[in-house]
């Protein structure tokens, strides 16, 4: 068994790569599909799963955010297990959640990375089958409620993909929902200190063997 492993999720594929070439790191990968976040209860049991299989293993790390607290309840083995203190990946890329903060502070901004197109669930899946199932007019209404609190639709730059290629079909989607298009740019900073450590607790969650992980837990550095 190797002495580190990762858990890593499918949306940070591209990002998660580069950041591991670019570390010189070998560690092993292992992949957790991204539309898993809609159902959180079978996020934490795939997650719990692949953990089952780290035993032998030193270390994990955890290359996501706490993804709605899905992590809670997660039990480590004989291994301690780190991950990094954000709510999700795109905060992960931003560089902090302080960050995503300031960018969304005045301004609801839904944010999306090649990654995030790829996935097998996304807004925009949803948004084409809602209105196959409903009809454009209805289709679009129900859109108008559940993004009535966003302007902007922002595309990532992480470095790590094409953005004429990314950037033409994110801006596509936010034409299509009425949100302004934007393109910020993003880091893999966050992911590289998960990769060589060391790990401050303001920045990382460390779990020691054989605990389970609770929801006070999950603070957040805001």
């Amino acid at each position: 068994m190797p002495d580190t492993i990762i858990l890593g999720c499918r949306t940070l594929e591209n990002e998660l790569g580069k950041a591991l070439t670019e570390c010189s790191c070998d560690f092993p990968v292992r992949w957790i599909e991204s539309g898993l976040h809609n159902v959180p209860q079978r996020l934490r049991q795939v997650l719990q799963e692949n953990l089952d299989r780290c035993q032998g293993s030193r270390r994990v790390l955890m290359a996501m955010g706490y993804c709605g607290n899905a992590i809670a309840g997660l039990k480590t083995g004989d291994f301690q297990l780190v991950l990094p203190r954000v709510d999700d990946c795109i905060s992960l890329l931003l560089g902090s959640c302080k960050e995503r903060l300031k960018l969304t502070k005045d301004n609801g901004t839904y944010f999306l990375t090649e990654g995030w197109l790829k996935g097998e669930q996304n807004i925009w899946k949803e948004y084409q089958h809602t209105i196959q199932k409903y009809g454009e007019a209805r289709g679009r209404r129900i859109f108008d409620v559940m993004l009535g609190h966003y302007r902007s639709l922002a595309l990532l730059d992480t470095g790590c993909y094409s953005l004429e290629d990314a950037g033409e079909e994110s801006r596509k989607i936010a034409d299509t929902l009425g949100l302004q298009h934007q393109i910020l740019p993003a880091t893999l900073a966050y992911l590289k200190k998960l990769l060589n450590g060391p790990w401050p607790e303001e920045e990382f969650l460390t779990v020691p063997p054989n605990t389970e992980i609770s929801n006070a837990d999950l603070t957040l550095p805001l």
